[in-house]
C-alpha cells in the first residue's frame, strides 16, 4: 500500500482542500530514480524523501498530523483521539495491487467513548495503466467498491480493501527520552528480529563509552560502559544514559525497522531530535537503495533549510505559510524556482515568504533596552 496524495476539509486549521502529493510531477531523471524517487508500478513514482518547512507556527505540524491521520485509517482502520476531528472530511488517494483506490470519509468524534467514528464512506478503484499516468486522479475509470458486510462505527471500511492490518507509517515524536523507552526499544528490537550487534552499533553513535546494553529475563538491564558491567533497573539506567543516548536508541532502532520492512517515518522538527550530521545521514540511508530496499520513505518537518540543498526536486518540498489558515505549497508547482540557486539561499531571501518577522524582533528589542 502507497499513500498517494491526502487532501482535507475542516482538519484543524488547514486550508480546505489543501492536497499533499506523493506522486512526482517534474521530469524524473536517471539520478532522481536512483535517489529520490521509487517506482511502485511501471512508471509510477513515489518520493523517497519529503519535507515540509517554514517559520514557526506556520502549519508543519498539521501538514504531519493530517498524514498521520491518513496512515491511521489504511493501517489500523482506525483513528486514534490526539486532537479535535469532529466533523473532518478526508479524501485519500492509494495504489495497492495493481489498482488506484480513491476512498472518502467523514470522521465523527465521540467525545464520551473517546471514539472516532466513519460516515458516508465511499471506496472507488480503478486499474492503473502507466499510459494514462497523468490521469490516475481523474474521475475517469473509477468504479465503487462495496461489501455486504458490517463494521463497527469506528473502524474504516478500507478493512475490506487491506484485509489485515499492517504498518503504514510510524510518527516519532518529542516523549521519546524517559525511563520507559528502553524497554520500548527492546520489544520493537524482539518484534522486528533486529539484533543486537545493530544496537550496539547505534550507542556507540551517540556514546563511545556504552559498549553493549542488554535486557535480562527479569526486566532488568546489563550495561557494559567503558569495560564495566552493572546490572541497572531502567530507571536506574535514565540516570547513567545521557537524554540524547536514550532518545536516539529508540528513534535509530525504528529507522532500521523502517528500512527493513519498508514502512515510513513521520518525525516533526526532525532538528529536535538529531544533530545536524546525523540529519542528513539519515537522508543519505532512505536514498540508498542497497540500504533502503523496500521502498520506505521519511517525511519530516524542519527549519534547517540547509537540508533542502541535499534534494535535487523541487516537487517533494513543501513550503508551509499560515494567515487566516494554513497553506501547503510545493516549490516546484507554486515558486519556480531556478535549480541552479541553493534553496537554502532562497529560502535566506525570504523567496518563499518564510522569513522571521524583522519588526517583531525589533519591537522586542526596544521594549526590552
Amino acid at each position: 500500500m502507497n499513500i498517494l496524495k491526502v487532501s482535507a476539509r475542516n482538519f484543524k486549521n488547514l486550508e480546505d482542500n489543501t492536497e499533499i502529493d506523493f506522486v512526482a510531477k517534474s521530469r524524473k531523471t536517471s539520478e532522481d530514480k536512483e535517489y529520490e524517487l521509487q517506482e511502485i508500478a511501471d512508471g509510477l513514482y513515489v518520493f523517497t524523501t519529503m519535507a515540509f518547512v517554514g517559520k514557526n507556527a506556520s502549519g508543519k505540524t498539521t501538514a504531519l498530523d493530517l498524514l498521520t491521520v491518513a496512515y491511521s485509517i489504511l493501517s489500523s482502520f482506525r483513528v486514534s483521539q490526539e486532537y479535535s476531528l469532529n466533523d473532518v472530511h478526508i479524501c485519500i488517494h492509494f495504489f495497492d495491487n495493481g489498482y488506484i483506490y480513491r476512498y472518502n470519509t467523514s470522521l465523527k468524534q465521540n467525545s464520551i467513548e473517546k471514539t472516532v467514528s466513519f460516515e458516508n464512506e465511499k471506496i472507488e478503484k480503478k486499474k492503473y495503466f502507466k499510459s494514462y499516468i497523468n490521469e490516475i486522479y481523474s474521475d475517469d475509470g473509477f468504479i465503487e467498491v462495496t461489501s455486504d458486510s458490517m463494521l463497527p462505527d469506528d473502524v474504516s471500511s478500507v478493512f475490506f480493501v487491506m484485509k489485515e492490518k499492517q504498518i503504514g507509517a510510524l510518527s516519532l515524536h518529542d516523549k521519546m527520552d524517559t525511563e520507559q523507552v528502553y524497554n520500548m526499544t527492546f520489544n520493537f528490537m524482539d518484534t522486528l528480529d533486529i539484533e543486537a550487534d545493530i544496537l550496539r552499533k547505534i550507542l556507540k553513535i551517540f556514546d563511545d563509552n556504552v559498549l553493549d546494553l542488554s535486557r535480562d529475563d527479569n526486566g532488568s538491564f546489563d550495561l557494559n560502559y567503558s569495560g564495566t558491567i552493572k546490572k541497572l533497573t531502567s530507571r536506574e539506567l535514565f540516570t547513567v544514559l545521557s537524554s540524547g543516548t536514550t532518545k536516539g536508541m529508540m528513534l535509530y532502532t525504528v529507522i532500521i525497522g523502517s528500512l527493513r520492512y519498508g514502512y515510513n517515518i513521520i518525525i516533526d522538527e526532525i532538528e529536535n531530535h538529531f544533530h545536524k550530521t546525523l540529519v542528513e545521514n539519515i537522508i543519505s540511508l532512505y536514498k540508498d537503495k542497497t540500504v533502503n530496499k523496500h521502498n520506505a520513505s521519511l517525511i519530516f518537518s524542519t527549519h534547517y533549510c540547509e537540508l533542502l540543498d541535499l534534494f535535487n526536486r523541487q516537487d517533494n518540498i513543501y513550503i508551509a505559510n499560515a494567515d487566516k489558515k494554513v497553506h501547503l505549497d510545493s516549490i516546484y508547482e507554486k515558486y519556480g524556482v531556478r535549480n541552479d540557486i541553493l534553496k537554502s539561499k532562497q529560502f535566506y531571501s525570504n523567496a518563499f515568504k518564510t522569513a522571521v518577522n524583522y519588526d517583531s524582533l525589533m519591537d522586542l528589542k526596544k521594549a526590552l533596552k
